[in-house]
């Protein structure tokens, strides 16, 4: 399975969110929308980073409530790692695997044109076994 067939089936609308929007919106954005990352974007379609819930939650931490003032920039990651349609689920998974990473921006171009996360990964990755496991269930059946 491709990172194409995930966003068929999930869609291509990726959460998006300006650099200079305080971390109350980006904050509001991530329960509004019940996801954990938002892509930092200015246009919709060139990413500048990624803020996600694990970062808000380490900045808070570190700097305290006051923080949620400042502007997402001050906590997005910047070196975004991402992926594209053609990529499989097991170099997918490899991925997020090796770089720790919870969700994957999916580029084409430079342009952002949908984001997996690891609860798709997941979810893909199952529908794939119980698919194998239907397919070996009826050749143990019928013998074809």
């Amino acid at each position: 399975m491709r990172v194409s067939s995930i966003l068929s089936m999930k869609g291509s609308t990726v959460a998006t969110t300006a650099p200079n929007a305080p971390v109350t919106e980006a904050l509001n954005e991530l329960r509004l929308r019940g996801v954990g990352a938002l892509v930092v974007s200015t246009d919709g379609r060139h990413i500048e980073g990624i803020v996600t819930e694990r970062e808000i939650v380490h900045r808070l931490a570190e700097r305290g409530e006051a923080f949620i003032h400042e502007p997402v920039e001050s906590v997005m990651i910047t070196e975004v790692v991402t992926c594209q349609p053609d990529d499989d689920l097991q170099h997918l998974a490899q991925r997020m695997t090796d770089t720790r990473c919870r969700h994957l921006p999916v580029v084409v171009d430079g342009e952002l044109v949908g984001i997996v996360s690891i609860g798709d990964v997941v979810k893909a990755r199952l529908t794939q076994l119980e698919e194998e496991s239907r397919q070996l269930q009826e050749y143990i059946s019928t013998g074809r």
